[in-house]
């Protein structure tokens, strides 16, 4: 495991051109910064050019305001052949005001690692070792199966009404 990157973080400030309607960031832009952070992070570990293929589970617990600092934590939670998933954290503080972090957005996003021609390569396995890591694994796993019941369910429903 030498050399491989299992945690990566990334730090955004949101800007007056990522904010909706309402004043707040919207989630259009929060999933461009998870989607930038996954890539970095499966990219560190496979040395490979990766490419999403889901987002599980996202949940957009608290806004982020314009000009608040976004921090987007990513943790390698589980490996297939060539999948990574990864449990990612964004929070956000104002860089002005001693208050803490607030988690605003939680989900698992998972990457795929490609050759030249786009077909999948295997990565370098990831073992989990401690009882958190185990927790996170199994967590991964759960929230992408429940998100593979969901599509299972949407394409059952599309090919009844076409």
């Amino acid at each position: 495991m030498s050399g491989r990157q299992r945690e990566l973080t990334m730090r955004f400030l949101a800007e007056p051109t990522d904010v909706n309607y309402g004043g707040k960031v919207h989630g259009g832009q929060v999933m461009k910064w998870i989607d930038q952070a996954g890539y970095a992070a499966a990219v560190g570990w496979s040395g490979k050019y990766s490419v999403t293929v889901a987002v599980g589970g996202i949940r957009f617990v608290a806004p982020i305001r314009i000009s608040d600092l976004v921090t987007v934590d990513t943790t390698l939670v589980y490996t297939g052949t060539s999948s990574m998933h990864f449990a990612v954290d964004v929070r956000a503080r104002d860089p002005m005001d001693d208050g803490g972090e607030r988690l605003c957005t939680h989900c698992v996003i998972v990457f795929v690692a490609v050759d030249e021609a786009g077909k999948p390569v295997q990565v370098p396995a990831w073992t989990p070792v401690s009882d958190e890591d185990k927790r996170l694994s199994e967590y991964a796993t759960q929230v992408m199966a429940l998100s593979k019941g969901i599509e299972q369910t949407v394409a059952r429903y599309r090919d009844a009404i076409d």
